[in-house]
């Protein structure tokens, strides 16, 4: 049972205290388990949000058990975190701690001296201060979310959830993740800003438009050769046209969105089957064993192999 500690501090942003909570207490792997044990704790038994009171059942005791400590971020009205908070992120972290936080938790690490030397990011309109607050801190304010490993930054609240479902894809594999997603009815896939591990389920396209059905069509089609040509062809479009409306309705270029999708359906194959790296490579569409693997590793940062060990593995544990 992998423990998640939420840190309430006072004057905490409603949605990013209950983002992780919802997200990580829900998640299911194959069997029906429940891989993750989430605690709300507190300096104080009481906490005061913006238009509501809580009740912390923990302690900050429940940092030092904890696997993974969230950090939502607090209003502007929110006092500096004290002492014993910053003591407790600083000695969590020195034992091997995950930490991550929400928006404007960035400030809570950085106080404690966890991001010094560090990339990470927070709210844009607030990535300024932090720059100028914390010189030690490499700001990222362009990128959903920075994973340095043990600590992790988001940026606004809806990053959050970005965030939370990376780590969940690191800890259990992208099936789970996938699923997680799906309930969490999220919407088309949107990137962290560096190498990161996808989700292998084709993210949901909002029913009726116009990229639903050659999106589809590319998904049952990965094996094959698929062109620009062929992609705007199925919508009538001009290449030119099609490129354009690809970009507004999902963030990226069709072809890039091809690339992601054949490792997703790599991903797949490597979690659920033993196939090797040559059938897997012409599954998921790419022209050699040796084009996949170095796609792969560019994208997902392993070899296809590594992620095969790590991720059955993980999704075999708890």
């Amino acid at each position: 049972m992998h423990t998640v500690a939420v840190l309430a501090l006072d004057h905490v942003v409603a949605a990013d205290l209950a983002t992780p909570i919802e997200v990580f207490g829900r998640v299911r792997l194959a069997d029906g388990r429940r891989p993750y044990r989430v605690r709300v704790c507190a300096a104080t038994p009481q906490v005061a949000g913006e238009a509501f009171r809580i009740i912390a059942p923990y302690g900050l005791e429940a940092l030092r058990e904890a696997d993974t400590i969230m950090v939502p971020g607090c209003s502007e009205q929110a006092p500096p975190p004290g002492g014993e908070v910053l003591d407790a992120l600083r000695e969590a972290a020195a034992s091997g701690t995950r930490i991550a936080s929400i928006c404007v938790g960035a400030f809570t690490l950085a106080a404690a001296g966890l991001l010094d030397g560090l990339r990470a990011t927070t709210h844009w309109i607030a990535a300024g201060l932090l720059a100028e607050r914390f010189p030690l801190v490499d700001v990222r304010p362009d990128v959903l979310y920075v994973d340095n490993g043990q600590i992790l930054t988001s940026a606004g609240a809806a990053a959050g959830l970005d965030l939370c479902l990376h780590m969940i894809r690191r800890d259990f594999g992208s099936a789970v993740a996938a699923d997680s997603a799906r309930l969490l009815v999220m919407p088309l896939e949107r990137e962290g800003g560096q190498a990161q591990f996808i989700v292998h389920a084709q993210p949901p396209v909002p029913r009726g438009s116009l990229l639903e059905p050659v999106l589809s069509w590319i998904e049952d089609n990965l094996a094959r050769e698929v062109t620009l040509p062929d992609m705007a062809a199925r919508c009538g479009l001009s290449e030119r046209t099609f490129s354009r409306r690809f970009r507004e309705q999902t963030g990226t270029t069709p072809l890039q969105w091809l690339l992601r999708a054949r490792v997703r359906r790599a991903q797949f194959l490597l979690e659920t089957t033993d196939h090797g790296v040559e059938r897997i490579a012409a599954q998921a569409g790419f022209g050699s064993p040796t084009a996949f693997r170095e796609r792969f590793k560019r994208v997902v940062g392993v070899t296809p192999q590594t992620y095969r060990s790590s991720f059955r593995s993980n999704a075999s544990a708890g």
